[in-house]
């Protein structure tokens, strides 16, 4: 099938733009980062139709545009800036559509629900306060960030408990990559140097893209089940 196909060049275009990171060639930023979205953007897009699709191809598009600004954040702080936005609507976005997706259990494991919730306003409240004292200007934006990623956790880790497997799980991990990105990018940037941060950001943001969509799809099965 042809999304399948987009799948497995996105893996393999992943793969080669890892290890270009890892030896330290990022300036090849300009001419890989670009092209990964769009990848599996047309993975998702040849999919059946499914009532969530253009929601999740927005958070998407979102995501890609997120990448290319944050290719100019070497030229001003308001390239970060305007990054941030995109990827913070993004993660709305993927509130909606994980909302969105359809529940097997009309009742979720409560005690393991509040568990969670405690889990991730402690991931939260812990991140804030460390970076606090680094950010300047930019505490109200990054606050604001990491709440919205840590309820868009919330979103994903509320449907690992009600959806179907294994999109469940798929989509669950997706979203606890993408907060461990995004913290690596956050320390990198506001408290303390990492070494091959680039490598360790994209490394997890890729597969949390890659979990997250096909997981949805996985939430959304074909009348005959194919492999995607």
């Amino acid at each position: 099938m042809r999304n399948s196909s987009f799948f497995k060049i996105y893996v393999a275009f992943s793969i080669v733009y890892l290890i270009v990171l890892l030896f330290g060639y990022e300036r090849f930023d300009l001419f890989l980062k670009p092209i990964l979205m769009p990848i599996i953007g047309f993975g998702a897009f040849f999919y059946k139709k499914f009532q969530s699709k253009n929601i999740l191809l927005a958070a998407l598009a979102l995501s890609w545009l997120g990448d290319v600004i944050l290719l100019f954040t070497d030229l001003g702080e308001i390239y970060f800036i305007l990054g941030l936005v995109c990827f913070l609507s993004a993660h709305v976005v993927y509130c909606v559509l994980f909302n969105k997706q359809k529940r097997i259990r009309k009742k979720q494991n409560k005690p393991l629900f509040i568990l969670g919730s405690i889990l991730i306003a402690i991931y939260l409240i812990g991140m804030v306060s460390v970076l606090m004292p680094y950010l300047g200007e930019l505490e109200i934006p990054v606050s604001i960030y990491a709440s919205v990623i840590s309820i868009m956790l919330l979103f994903a880790f509320n449907g690992f408990l009600v959806w179907e497997k294994p999109g469940n799980q798929l989509v669950f991990f997706g979203a606890l990559f993408f907060v461990i990105s995004d913290s690596i990018l956050a320390v990198n940037k506001f408290y303390a140097p990492i070494p091959k941060s680039s490598f360790f950001i994209m490394l997890t943001y890729l597969l949390a893209q890659y979990l997250i969509v096909v997981g949805v799809l996985k939430l959304n099965p074909k009348k005959a089940k194919q492999a995607v």
